[in-house]
């Protein structure tokens, strides 16, 4: 199946590039090019992508506002959020509003494209290793209001076993590694990861992290920040 891309990027070199470098592929199609973020819910309607690849920083309406607006919306394409950095406060939000992940704008073309796939098919673009360093670096800056009580009582009314699944994922580990640690196979974790996000009702791995972590569930445990 070919996956159907929004590219959505005030910078019309960025646009052309991105259009260069990933337009030539059989199973990706670039059908469409949005200058910012206002236009995005139309182009979405009419071009129905599958996935979206958005800039952060853009003049009328920015890639995070316009990520949140998406995410919110039944049905609505992954999405990717280009950035020069890549552990900022914007890429944070963006994750938090439901975001598949990022990619940093002088990444190889060949990572793009994977980027692209990975989310298309369900998973998030952050490996455990940068969720750990997102962990790393919002553990060293207070949040502001405190989202913590509001996190505990989401996290509430989880099982013991959903808690500690919670915990892991939080940590920044994988699949395979939870599976070690909680004597599963690796399928019966994805399951288990899957049944999360519903009873969460979230989006992506990465986002059950920033809840654990808002929750102050990583300050219960030696090694909560770094997962190591």
């Amino acid at each position: 199946m070919t996956i159907r891309l929004l590219v959505v990027d005030d910078d019309p070199l960025v646009r052309a590039g991105l259009s260069l470098m990933l337009g030539g592929s059989d199973s990706l199609e670039i059908v469409g090019e949005g200058t910012d973020g206002s236009e995005v819910p139309g182009l979405v309607d009419r071009l129905v992508p599958d996935v979206v690849l958005m800039d952060i920083r853009m003049p009328r309406v920015d890639g995070l506002t316009a990520t949140e607006r998406l995410r919110a919306r039944p049905g609505a394409p992954e999405v990717i959020v280009l950035t020069t950095f890549h552990a900022d406060e914007q890429v944070l939000r963006a994750l938090r509003a439901g975001a598949a992940g990022f990619v940093l704008k002088d990444t190889p073309p060949a990572e793009i494209f994977a980027a692209v796939h990975r989310v298309a098919a369900g998973d998030p673009v952050l490996s455990p290793a940068v969720t750990r360093q997102l962990m790393r670096h919002v553990t060293d800056r207070p949040e502001t209001p405190p989202r913590r009580p509001a996190a505990a009582e989401r996290l509430a009314g989880l099982s013991a076993r959903e808690r500690e699944m919670a915990l892991a994922v939080g940590q920044g580990a994988s699949n395979a590694e939870i599976a070690t640690r909680l004597y599963m196979s690796v399928p019966t974790v994805k399951t288990h990861v899957s049944r999360l996000l519903a009873r969460l009702g979230l989006n992506n791995r990465v986002q059950i992290a920033l809840l654990v972590h808002d929750a102050g569930l990583l300050d219960e445990t030696p090694d909560g920040a770094t997962g190591e």
